[in-house]
């Protein structure tokens, strides 16, 4: 989990024909490369006054790593003060690819900026062994752990919020349907370039036709991510918040969507939903952005707005 110095970028595979041999040979080379400072150019560079570390969370049969934002200590006794701060559950993008670290841009700057403990999970990636129920458990364990465990963490256990890009959006908002079932109240959650729908609709939206293969190979990514997330005889409506059977009594949502993307109307289909339901939730366009485009602030202008968006929107859930 330490940063590498240095990291080649692998080159795209086929992602229709991929093996999980190849899979696994694929993402680690990946991740190296996210976690590489090479990649900063593209992930940007995390704000200088967080401190940044990994943690474990301990859990019955396994450890649950989770990388942890803080606002660094800025004088004597500062780190003493820094005690009762909201506390905001992150969940990287990629689904079967993917690591915490690729998030410290944002994560870093939203410590910082509210301030506030961000703890970004990195969740067990979808693989054929590894389906997307894994994953929603780790998002789910990591909030209510940390929200048990509030003082040590030093956190205030009544100002927390979810936030997640992608997948992580998917296991955010099911997170989030999961908190409101358990009593524990969140403040807002945040889902940014959601993919809500991993039942056989889920290439039924209009925006998968007109950005399959452009302006990235959207689609075969999306087919594999749809099969290793849900095995065979599996409900996948479990898994896709946007056929929840109820979703009232939600957290306020912003729902953050990049127009160039094959799941922007997962994310507009899902705002519908919970307006209907009666969840207060605002609805983000950023036109032109193409997906992950929050996680890539050296290519993407629209991030930076984006970024101001997210603080300002959690800022005001949180002070509540």
């Amino acid at each position: 989990m330490s940063q590498t110095t240095t990291a080649a970028r692998p080159p795209e595979p086929d992602f229709s024909a991929m093996t999980a041999e190849e899979l696994r040979t694929y993402r680690e080379a990946e991740n190296r490369f996210r976690a590489s400072r090479a990649a900063r150019a593209v992930l940007g560079e995390p704000d200088t006054g967080a401190a940044i570390d990994w943690q474990k969370i301990a859990l019955p049969g396994r450890d649950l790593p989770v990388r942890v934002h803080r606002p660094a200590p800025t004088g004597d006794g500062e780190a003493a003060a820094r005690t009762g701060l909201p506390l905001v559950i992150h969940v990287h993008g990629g689904g079967f690819v993917g690591t915490a670290v690729q998030s410290d841009w944002i994560n870093s700057h939203l410590a910082v900026g509210l301030p506030a403990v961000v703890v970004s999970v990195e969740h067990r990636l979808l693989a054929p062994d590894s389906p997307l129920a894994y994953a929603a458990d780790d998002g789910w364990d990591a909030l209510d752990h940390v929200v048990r465990h509030a003082a040590q963490w030093g956190v205030d256990p009544a100002r927390a919020a979810v936030f997640g890009e992608s997948c992580g959006a998917l296991i955010s908002a099911l997170t989030a349907i999961r908190a409101r079932e358990a009593d524990l109240e969140l403040k807002a959650q945040v889902l940014v370039n959601p993919a809500v729908d991993v039942t056989r609709t889920a290439f039924d939206h209009p925006s998968v036709t007109e950005y399959a293969y452009s302006p990235s190979r959207a689609l075969p990514q999306l087919q594999l991510f749809q099969r290793l997330a849900v095995p065979q005889g599996a409900d996948a409506r479990t898994f896709s918040p946007l056929y929840a059977d109820d979703l009232s009594g939600l957290a306020p949502a912003l729902v953050v969507v990049p127009t160039q993307d094959a799941v922007a109307d997962h994310g507009r289909r899902y705002a519908e939903e919970l307006r209907e339901a009666g969840t207060p939730v605002r609805l983000s366009e950023y036109p032109g952005a193409k997906h992950a485009f929050l996680s890539m602030p050296g290519l993407e202008p629209q991030a930076e707005a984006a970024r101001a968006e997210i603080l300002a929107f959690l800022r005001a859930a949180l002070a509540k």
